[in-house]
């Protein structure tokens, strides 16, 4: 089993910040079909010793290749194993996401998990590589493009499962198709809301279109998790520090994401979110398939891709 992972960090029992986006996996013969699989969670670390002893191919794909380099060294030493690749991708550059693919696409012939992790919050007033609202851009467009490029190898491999990690603040969100890109009025806090909805409008419409191709998709809440996800904002820094003891670790803030990946009861469960492993309410604009649509074919537009 191969399993793709978008993330902003490694591991949960290193010192040093990483900045990963993606990483694969390819399980051992031993392992049945969705047995266990590995989560990456936004700045912040966990053990995943359970899941890399099994002597799984890991290919690494970070901005940051020193530093992932570096953690990737530490796994090895630890884990013993010796399959762990660093490579580059940037879910702020739309290039970067297309060379990732069109690599991975051409060493890897097997693809069954994808889980889209990767996030940035709060952050001040910036755009990506290509012109996007910097939250836009990561937390809804990178995942998306990326998604569309490895879609046809998820096929392939099925049965396979696409993993969003959104997030309960997506009952903050709209989505503000006339000013999408916070052009007229920005505010961070909402700007992250907004993302986080887009992440579940287009897991709805993704499972819809995926029906009948053994491929699932869904999304989660992982927790409000001890991180450095706030770390564009002074206050929220500050009040993550203050109540820390009330923050998930980021081995608990994982555990939605792995039932999501390698739960048994979910073969057939698709478009649907979750929270502490169990489905969750969402906000009406979630459920808004209308919405869902036109976002989507936004979406497509945005990145000049054509998705049916």
């Amino acid at each position: 089993m191969k399993m793709l992972c978008t993330a902003d960090v490694l591991r949960g029992l290193g010192k040093m910040p990483v900045s990963l986006y993606c990483v694969c996996m390819r399980l051992g013969n031993a392992l049945g079909p969705l047995l266990c699989a590995l989560v990456i969670l936004v700045s912040s670390y966990f053990g995943i010793h359970a899941f890399w002893v099994t002597g799984a191919r890991v290919i690494v794909a970070c901005r940051d290749i020193r530093k992932a380099e570096a953690a990737a060294s530490e796994i090895r030493a630890e884990t013993g194993n010796q399959e762990v690749i660093v490579k580059k991708l940037d879910l702020a550059d739309t290039k970067s996401i297309r060379e990732f693919a069109e690599k991975f696409l051409a060493e890897e012939k097997e693809l069954h998990i994808l889980i889209n992790n990767a996030g940035v919050m709060l952050c001040p007033y910036s755009r990506t590589a290509d012109g996007f609202e910097m939250h836009l851009g990561v937390n809804h467009l990178g995942h998306f493009l990326l998604t569309f490029l490895l879609l046809d190898r998820l096929k392939q491999s099925a049965p396979a499962r696409i993993v969003n990690v959104s997030s309960l603040a997506h009952h903050g969100g709209r989505i503000r198709f006339h000013d999408l890109h916070g052009e007229k009025c920005y505010n961070r806090s909402l700007a992250y809301c907004h993302s986080k909805l887009a992440n579940v409008l287009f897991t709805r419409e993704l499972a819809r279109r995926l029906q009948g191709t053994k491929v699932t998709a869904n999304a989660l809440h992982p927790g409000s998790v001890r991180s450095e996800l706030v770390r564009h904002s002074f206050v929220m820094t500050w009040l993550w520090k203050i109540f820390s003891f009330f923050l998930k670790t980021p081995w608990e803030g994982a555990q939605t994401s792995i039932y999501c990946a390698v739960a048994e009861e979910l073969d057939s469960v698709t478009g649907q979110y979750f929270s502490d492993c169990q489905p969750a309410y969402v906000s009406p604009w979630g459920r808004d398939d209308e919405t869902a649509k036109k976002l989507w074919n936004v979406s497509c537009e945005l990145l000049g891709i054509h998705w049916d």
